[in-house]
């Protein structure tokens, strides 16, 4: 990504956006931008909704609160193509995990469902808050899509050979993470896969190996806590085969 101006301000907004395009904020919204960042009649910010590029917009306070959108500031960038499959954690350590996949470049969030998942009930509405406030704030244009939770099972029987799977195991022996990715001569489109606290079962872990394009990556000495191997991995794997290589 260009560097970029950070200290603009950014709202997320589902409306189309074109020269002069009218968007009428949601309640929430108008509070956020009058009583929280107390911005004034004509106060220019920056927005986006993930299909248009990023657009500096004048504000307007009068109800109701309206965005009027005045210039291109970025054209819509590629989105790359990496998958981040999670077993599900317990609120703010999936909040956690949510926004960090978001900034390290995740474009498909898929919650999946194992026999030691900690937490079976997934509230997509709010992952969907959390990757939009990570967006927001680290000066991303695209949401990535937010899938229903599916069984490991499901997700297996049915994987595309042409997806790389990085299969990040605790048991895996120890090797050089970054070695081994580039052994597999492989850049995209890839997916990442992080277990539960509890680790995969036998079979679990036997099914995974199974599956056609998976390789097995080792995280270092020391046991990672889901959330803390979510960031370290895909730190791994942008840097090896994604696009922070370029």
């Amino acid at each position: 990504m260009a560097r970029y101006d950070f200290t603009a301000r950014r709202l997320f907004v589902e409306a189309p956006l074109a020269a002069g395009a009218r968007v009428e904020l949601d309640p929430a919204q108008a509070h956020y931008l009058r009583n929280v960042l107390r911005l004034s009649e004509g106060a220019e910010i920056h927005v986006f909704n993930g299909r248009d590029g990023e657009w500096r917009a004048s504000l307007s306070l009068r109800k109701p609160a309206t965005l009027v959108a005045i210039d291109m500031v970025r054209p819509q960038e590629n989105d790359g193509d990496l998958h981040y499959l999670f077993a599900p954690l317990k609120h703010a350590r999936q909040d956690y995990m949510v926004q960090k996949a978001v900034e390290m470049g995740a474009t498909l969030l898929q919650p999946v469902l194992t026999r030691h998942t900690q937490a079976e009930r997934v509230n997509p509405a709010r992952m969907r808050a959390n990757a939009i406030e990570a967006a927001e704030q680290c000066g991303i244009l695209s949401l990535p899509r937010i899938a229903a939770p599916a069984s490991l099972e499901s997700l297996l029987a049915t994987w595309p050979g042409e997806r790389l799977l990085i299969f990040c195991d605790e048991e895996a022996e120890e090797a050089d993470p970054i070695a081994a990715l580039h052994a597999a001569h492989r850049k995209n489109p890839l997916a990442v896969l992080i277990g539960p606290e509890g680790g995969f079962e036998a079979g679990e872990r036997a099914a995974i190996l199974s599956t056609p394009s998976v390789i097995r990556l080792s995280l270092g000495p020391r046991i990672l806590r889901a959330d803390t191997a979510a960031v370290a991995a895909m730190a791994i794997v942008q840097a090896t085969l994604g696009d922070w290589r370029n």
